[in-house]
């Protein structure tokens, strides 16, 4: 697993969001900055307070200029319960089928344990990644790096 790096042009992404709809990355090109943010599980407790922490920040990455789309293995079902359940009303993309495709495009997908690890990719309006941060499993990313890191586009 070797994650995508800085100035790389991110593969494109077409995914079903929490709601059956069909989100691109590619619709946001010329448009809006986005954060590519891949998370293992929805309904885990790392993931959960990563997201919501997400929700309360939600007019900084997600505006007029940036774009939030979070991605996981979920299935679409999962991810409205989910979304539901915690508030969240940005899309939560789900790369179930062909299970883990767009992870394993971004070098984000653990194959023995079956699920994205914690990647976040901003990719600017050209659909060049300008900045990346890759944890393992268990370790929370922090949202201040997020909001530096969209700073400097």
């Amino acid at each position: 697993m070797q994650p995508l790096e800085v100035g790389t042009k991110a593969p494109d992404v077409t995914l079903k969001n929490q709601h059956g709809e069909t989100v691109t990355l590619a619709g946001f090109k010329g448009e809006k900055n986005v954060v590519l943010l891949f998370y293992p599980f929805a309904f885990t407790g790392v993931c959960t307070g990563e997201l919501c922490a997400l929700r309360d920040e939600l007019p900084t990455f997600s505006g007029d200029d940036v774009q939030l789309l979070a991605v996981s293995c979920d299935s679409p079902f999962t991810l409205r319960v989910f979304a539901e359940q915690e508030g969240l009303e940005y899309p939560l993309l789900s790369d179930f089928w062909p299970h883990g495709e767009v992870a394993r495009a971004y070098g984000v997908f653990d194959e023995e344990k079956g699920c994205a690890v914690r990647g976040t990719f901003i990719i600017d309006k050209e659909g060049v990644i300008r900045w990346t941060v890759v944890n393992g499993l268990p370790d929370a990313r922090d949202l201040g790096d997020y909001v530096k890191a969209l700073e400097t586009l």
